[in-house]
C-alpha cells in the first residue's frame, strides 16, 4: 500500500525547507515529497509537508491562511531584513511613538503593495534573486498586491517589538519588518520568526524530526481523504507563504 498524506512537521532554525522534507523519505520509505511553503532557514514552525499523491494538494495548502509570530530589531538594516547579514545602525533612530505604531500597524491590514526582498526565491532571468543579491548584483522587483488579515502588537520594549501576523499567500514578513522600518524612520529586521499556524495545522501538533521516533512519524501522517476534509473550498481567500 502506498504512502500518502500530509505531516505537519515542525521546522527547526536552520534547516532548509526542502531539505528538512526530504528526511522523510526514509522513514516514510517513499520517494515524491514536497512542501506548501518554504521557511527561511533562520525561522522554525509549521511546515507541511505532502507525501505521494498529496502533493497534487500543494496549491490548495499554499492557499490556506497562515499565522506567525515575530520579533523585530530596531534601530537597524540590512539587505536581508533578516539575521543572515550584519546589522547597520541607523543614524538617528529614536524609539517610534505608540500613536505611530498603531497607525502603521492599522495601515498594513488589508490588500496591500509590497515589494519582495532581494534576498527571496523570486526568479530574475531563470536565476533566484538572492544568489545575484549575494553577488551584489541587484536587480528591482515589482511589487504586488498581498493580504495581511491581522497584526497585533504582543509587546514594545525598545530596540525589540513582537507582533503576532495573519497574511496570506505570497507576503513577505520580513518585508514588512523593512516596510514598517522606513515607515517610523528608525529601520527594523526581523530577528525571530515563528510560522505559528497553517489553516487548521497548528505548531503545538507539530513533529519534530530531529526528536520523533519514525512511528511517531508515521502516525502524524494525515491521508489524503481525511485532508480533503479539513480544507476549505477552492474559492477560499488567498492566504500566505514566507520564504525563498
Amino acid at each position: 500500500m502506498s504512502v500518502e498524506g500530509v505531516v505537519n512537521l515542525f521546522k527547526p532554525i536552520g534547516a532548509s525547507s526542502a531539505q528538512y522534507v526530504y528526511r522523510l523519505r526514509p522513514i516514510l520509505n517513499v520517494r515524491r515529497v514536497g512542501h506548501a511553503g518554504a521557511l527561511d532557514p533562520f525561522a522554525d514552525g509549521v511546515l507541511l509537508a505532502c507525501v505521494g499523491r498529496a502533493t497534487r494538494c500543494v496549491e490548495r495548502l499554499m492557499e490556506l491562511p497562515k499565522e506567525y509570530d515575530v520579533e523585530l530589531r530596531l534601530g537597524v538594516e540590512n539587505a536581508s531584513h533578516d539575521p543572515e547579514l550584519p546589522f547597520l545602525p541607523v543614524a538617528g533612530a529614536r524609539d517610534p511613538d505608540p500613536r505611530d505604531v498603531d497607525e502603521a500597524l492599522r495601515r498594513y491590514v488589508g490588500w496591500i503593495e509590497q515589494t519582495p526582498p532581494q534576498f527571496s526565491a523570486l526568479k530574475i532571468d531563470g536565476r533566484p534573486a538572492y544568489r545575484l543579491a549575494r553577488r551584489g548584483d541587484v536587480q528591482p522587483l515589482a511589487s504586488r498586491r498581498v493580504f495581511i488579515e491581522r497584526i497585533d502588537l504582543l509587546g514594545h520594549t525598545w530596540p525589540v517589538m513582537r507582533l503576532r501576523v495573519v497574511c496570506g499567500r505570497g507576503t513577505y514578513i520580513r518585508a514588512l519588518a523593512r516596510d514598517l522600518g522606513q515607515r517610523w524612520g528608525c529601520g527594523a529586521v526581523c530577528t525571530a520568526l515563528r510560522r505559528t499556524r497553517v489553516g487548521p495545522f497548528g505548531v503545538d501538533a507539530s513533529v519534530n524530526l530531529n526528536s520523533a521516533a519514525p512511528e511517531a512519524v508515521h502516525a502524524a501522517l494525515i491521508d489524503v481523504e481525511r485532508l480533503m476534509t479539513m480544507l476549505p473550498a477552492p474559492s477560499a481567500p488567498a492566504a500566505a507563504e514566507e520564504g525563498r
